[in-house]
């Protein structure tokens, strides 16, 4: 039997020790390293999957304005570690996208006592540049009734605007202005507002109460709002956040954590008229489509009805002896149009309406349903068209001598 001293022991432990510590060392390295792989693969693997939507649609439609943008490629923050994955998000997007936000000022024409004009400082917000070309994305009501627009960028430097195009129905404007040559501005590229869900992470860049480029964080709280805005039109399919939106954040970007825009901010849900934790912003998908016929067009082609439209109430509803008090009235019906070759049928009886200066025909269809959506007001009836082109066709109910008719009609410019 061999024995070991007191010393052979104690060596010997000392030895497994740094054996078994070299062995885990090594196993731990080796599982990292693969980790860090497969972490880089599948960011990769994402970022090709993420195909900007603009180039996307533009295969399916040859409708849609070709941007002139930066890649949307995420830059990782130095000294990561130093920050929890939430904080190295919310810094890398907000490095990606901030210098693409802009502050805009407006300045409008007032009168005095006297009835003269004077210029005075108009509303502000924000707005995404989404072309290197100058081209700025935006609210209508950011710069509705300016005289004067300007733009002010993450250096300081200012730049008078012009409108190229303004809509009402959806309550988005583009604005250029022309850089200086050799400037290559930052661009804020569009994500798919299709693929939200409900819980995802959204982030928002502006400049609330003037305080520029300011972001702030939340999810997305819901999906497919319909909410009238300002200008008295229903948007539908508004994204709910609970980000805090502020006056001064109209206009500017509601963004993924890739730094992709998928949604415009618009307004909020408030008594005091500062955020609740209830905003909307107007989705990509229509952003895209809308931001496209206004570069194009100056406006956006929606198709319509060739037709006299009154919104029906519960008085001219008695006074007619309409059976139903909501829906919209065909007043008159446009000879040769596609209301009258669908069948639609106008009034007959004229009749004084408001103020006794407007006369209307009795007698005649009401609408009440379009593509399934129901028709209760005139908001309604230019929801129902915000996103049909002319040439499309839509199936028309119509309520004809206390009876339900349903027609099909091929929608005009």
């Amino acid at each position: 039997m061999k024995l070991y001293t007191k010393r052979h022991i104690v060596i010997s432990a000392i030895v497994s020790g740094i054996l078994t510590s070299a062995i885990l060392i090594t196993v731990f390295v080796s599982c990292v390293k693969k980790n860090s792989n497969e972490e880089q693969v599948n960011n990769q693997t994402e970022e090709e999957a993420a195909v900007n939507v603009v180039s996307q649609t533009k295969e399916d439609s040859g409708d849609i304005f070709e941007f002139q943008q930066n890649p949307s490629n995420v830059v990782p923050v130095s000294n990561s570690s130093d920050y929890t994955q939430d904080e190295q998000q919310n810094i890398n997007v907000y490095n990606q996208c901030n210098e693409a936000v802009v502050n805009i000022n407006t300045q409008v024409v007032a009168y005095d006592w006297f009835l003269e004009p004077y210029v005075q400082d108009g509303g502000s917000g924000s707005g995404s540049i989404i072309d290197k070309r100058g081209y700025i994305l935006t609210n209508v009501h950011v710069i509705q009734d300016a005289t004067k627009i300007y733009v002010s960028l993450y250096d300081g430097t200012q730049y008078e605007a012009k409108v190229v195009g303004q809509d009402l129905d959806s309550d988005l404007a583009v604005i250029k202005f022309n850089p200086p040559e050799g400037m290559e501005l930052k661009t804020i590229a569009f994500g798919s507002s299709s693929s939200l869900k409900v819980g995802q992470k959204v982030i928002a860049i502006g400049n609330p109460f003037g305080m520029e480029r300011t972001m702030t964080t939340g999810i997305v709280s819901g999906l497919g709002r319909p909410i009238q805005n300002s200008n008295k039109r229903i948007i539908r399919n508004m994204i709910q956040t609970d980000t805090a939106i502020n006056p001064g954040n109209s206009g500017g970007p509601l963004l993924d954590t890739k730094g992709r825009m998928v949604g415009i901010n618009t307004m909020i849900m408030s008594s005091s008229g500062s955020s609740a934790g209830v905003g909307f912003a107007v989705p990509s998908e229509t952003a895209i489509r809308v931001v496209s016929d206004l570069i194009r067009y100056g406006k956006v082609q929606r198709g319509r009805i060739d037709a006299t439209m009154i919104q029906l109430n519960a008085s001219i509803a008695n006074y007619a002896g309409i059976d139903v008090s909501t829906g919209i009235l065909i007043s008159e019906i446009e000879k040769g149009g596609n209301a009258e070759k669908a069948g639609l049928k106008g009034g007959t009886k004229a009749a004084y309406y408001g103020s006794r200066r407007s006369i209307i025909y009795l007698g005649g269809d009401v609408i009440t349903k379009i593509d399934n959506i129901t028709i209760d007001s005139l908001a309604d009836y230019y929801s129902a068209l915000e996103s049909k082109k002319p040439g499309e066709q839509v199936t028309v109910v119509v309520r004809r001598n206390k009876k339900n008719v349903t027609l099909k009609l091929t929608l005009s410019e």
